[in-house]
């Protein structure tokens, strides 16, 4: 059984009603138009795309919080939107918008709430969490409530709460927006040191090149629901020598936007 993340002609379409006086115009609107897709296990890619093209509405099928109108999808051997359930168990995201963090608690109650929801043996938490607390240097404000701790700290906390029941795959979506810039140094060495240790599948989304480069090997560039470019990082350079990765992108952004396609 394949192990990773598995995408097979995905097509999401959502009905948007629009209202013209008293007359009501329902019509269909594809986010994602045929996405295939295949990530083996502990690769880290980044799935990136101007704004509208498809990014979050796709990894809403991918963690079973939206159910596709059309394709095949599997993750870890489930199917998302039919084993949500056991798929949460295997899967970690953090979204750099919302927190998983009890606001007026510190990240080390956090940490037992979810040792408990997540059915976790007491033995396997103290030697996870200990080993989050000392990687993500945690332990300065493990105890102060997330309301008191900067953003950098906050988001810290986030992704190792992300990690507390050991996912094998973790999806990010701009987990560093809104962070200065020691903050997303030390937030992208983390995730690719999780990433090159304990073999952990990385699935990111962001508009910052930075994280890109720095966590990703391969990168995924959809626009209008369709996959216009697939390759590894290292192959982009080559391609495009002297650029520098921001460069690339918005070479290739700007390809998409004008011919379809990258050139």
């Amino acid at each position: 059984m394949f192990r990773g993340v598995e995408i097979e002609h995905l097509k999401k379409d959502f009905l948007l009603t629009r209202w013209n006086g008293l007359r009501r115009n329902v019509s269909e609107v594809s986010a994602v138009a045929d996405i295939s897709l295949s990530i083996s296990s502990g690769q880290s890619v980044a799935f990136i795309g101007p704004n509208g093209a498809g990014k979050s509405t796709t990894i809403k099928m991918l963690t079973g919080i939206l159910h596709p109108t059309a394709g095949r999808v599997s993750v870890m051997g489930f199917i998302p939107w039919r084993d949500r359930r056991h798929l949460a168990y295997h899967i970690g995201a953090v979204f750099g918008q919302r927190s998983q963090l009890w606001y007026h608690l510190p990240p080390g109650d956090t940490f037992e709430l979810l040792a408990r929801v997540y059915n976790i043996r007491r033995s396997d938490f103290e030697r996870t969490r200990e080993a989050l607390i000392e990687r993500f240097a945690l332990g300065p404000f493990l105890d102060v409530p997330v309301r008191k701790l900067s953003l950098g700290q906050r988001m810290r906390a986030e992704v190792a709460a992300s990690l507390l029941h050991r996912p094998k795959v973790l999806f990010l979506d701009e987990p560093t927006i809104g962070l200065d810039v020691l903050a997303r140094h030390e937030l992208r060495g983390l995730i690719q040191e999780w990433n090159r240790q304990e073999g952990l599948t990385v699935f990111l989304t962001s508009h910052d090149a930075g994280d890109i480069e720095h966590v990703a090997e391969r990168v995924v560039v959809i626009n209008h629901g369709r996959i216009v470019l697939d390759d590894q990082i290292a192959a982009l350079r080559c391609r495009y020598p002297g650029s520098t990765l921001e460069q690339i992108i918005a070479r290739i952004y700007t390809s998409v936007n004008e011919r379809g396609g990258p050139s």
